[in-house]
């Protein structure tokens, strides 16, 4: 079964998929389709809070600035965090969870209990620790994010690598002589490859999600960076009169948000053997 095909028959997954595709559109292509990239920036004292209008889309902000123009913008910075932070998780995450589960012994019980340390401890609690060790920027929040969100893919690719290094097909291979990294390499990991992409595509909707709450916090990227959590942090105090200035940066976060969620849940839904042959 193609997964084109599974998605057109799952809508909710076809609705993430183009939530996310749309996403990624703005997010390459935001500095050519903003009506004026010079208004996401420019103070205009006479035009603040203005209201949704022709002339600014989704109203003004308590500088003068296009909302509209600055929440495209926002887009790639989102969307780059996020991916960086999965990219970096996963490849700690996953060779930390591989080698425990296909070692085992000592090894495994070291590997495993220092990741089970950093879940012990609540992710967002322990990426604003991380974060007040630095000063506020995008390197910031990928830095804090990546070291406490690797801990999920390790969980994953450790579960999956013990359930695919019971099988028979691997005993076999060790038998004839294949050597232990070319079983891992060529035969664990392609095998583990599904769990851990459900996982990114979901992890990737929480990170967004994450790096919203620490950018509202006061740490990530610093004005006048166009950003999405700072546009809601600094629409506070101008609520409620002021409603369009928190309200289309907050549909921001949670269409995106919602796209990658429902997607992920989606490729679960495809990856597992059971539901296909539910469905």
């Amino acid at each position: 079964m193609l997964i084109k095909d599974f998605l057109s028959r799952n809508s909710a997954g076809m609705i993430g998929a183009v939530l996310v595709v749309l996403a990624c559109l703005v997010g390459i292509s935001g500095p050519w389709i903003v009506p004026d990239p010079d208004a996401a920036f420019q103070t205009d004292i006479v035009n603040r809070l203005r209201p949704p209008s022709m002339e600014a889309w989704m109203g003004t902000d308590h500088l003068g600035r296009d909302v509209f123009s600055r929440i495209i913008l926002g887009t790639r910075g989102a969307l780059g965090v996020a991916f960086i932070v999965v990219a970096a998780s996963m490849i700690l995450g996953v060779t930390v969870g591989t080698i425990a589960g296909y070692e085992g012994g000592v090894l495994s019980a070291i590997l495993m209990r220092i990741t089970d340390v950093f879940l012990a401890v609540p992710q967002l609690i322990l990426a604003l620790a991380l974060a007040q060790l630095l000063k506020p920027s995008y390197l910031t929040v990928v830095v804090a994010l990546s070291l406490t969100y690797w801990p999920f893919f390790a969980r994953t690719a450790y579960a999956e690598t013990k359930r695919i290094a019971s099988g028979l097909f691997v005993e076999a291979l060790f038998s004839i002589g294949a050597s232990r990294r070319r079983i891992l390499c060529y035969h664990v990991l392609p095998n583990i490859a599904p769990a851990i992409i459900v996982r990114a595509t979901i992890g990737i909707g929480f990170v967004i999600l994450t790096a919203a709450v620490l950018s509202f916090l006061g740490m990530g990227a610093p004005p006048p960076t166009p950003d999405w959590g700072v546009a809601v942090a600094e629409s506070r105090q101008f609520l409620p009169e002021a409603w369009w200035f928190a309200l289309f940066p907050g549909i921001a976060i949670y269409l995106v948000v919602l796209g990658f969620n429902l997607l992920g849940d989606a490729l679960r839904d495809f990856v597992d053997p059971r539901i296909r042959r539910s469905s």
